[in-house]
């Protein structure tokens, strides 16, 4: 059975203590990943790691500082000049928020990056990511816009009650 009034809220302090949880979390990802593709890739396939591998090393890498940027400026707390917290942040664990694309890029880039030291072509799985960011321009914008039902014909009634008003005004 659902909660019965109105739904709990977070308080500043809850929501900074989750979004550095959250931040830690998702920087050990990046760095564990990152660090597992480079020692198996260059200890048992270095033969096989050319200047694509390096160049999509160096992609994947660069996704993940992006997206950690991104996430630690929308985690970013205030604090008031006696340093009690004033702000703690817009919260990175809010369902159907921003931030959870974002975590959905890092994990991504790790499970493509993890597959991708046992193979080359497991750096396509890498395209799920503009395929699902179309998805939802699509769903969300596109088409609602391109398929919204024609407004509805003007009576003719109505049409020349009003032309008949603005020659009256005239």
């Amino acid at each position: 059975m659902p909660p019965k009034g109105k739904a709990k809220t977070k308080g500043q302090k809850q929501i900074y203590q989750e979004n550095n949880e959250t931040l830690k979390f998702y920087a050990t990802v990046m760095s564990v990943g990152t660090g597992l593709h480079i020692l198996v890739r260059l200890l048992w396939y270095y033969h096989s790691f050319l200047w694509y591998n390096w160049v999509l090393l160096l992609s994947s890498i660069l996704t993940y500082l992006g997206c950690y940027k991104f996430l630690s400026t929308m985690a970013k707390a205030t604090f008031s000049e006696t340093g009690s917290l004033v702000d703690g942040g817009i919260d990175l664990n809010m369902e159907s928020g921003m931030a959870e694309h974002v975590k959905d890029i890092i994990l991504l880039t790790a499970i493509v990056q993890f597959l991708g030291m046992f193979s080359d072509y497991c750096w396509l799985l890498w395209l799920a990511a503009p395929i699902r960011a179309f998805w939802l321009i699509w769903v969300n914008f596109l088409s609602p816009w391109f398929f919204a039902p024609a407004p509805p014909e003007p009576d003719e009634k109505k049409m020349k009650k009003k032309e008949r008003k603005v020659y009256k005004r005239y």
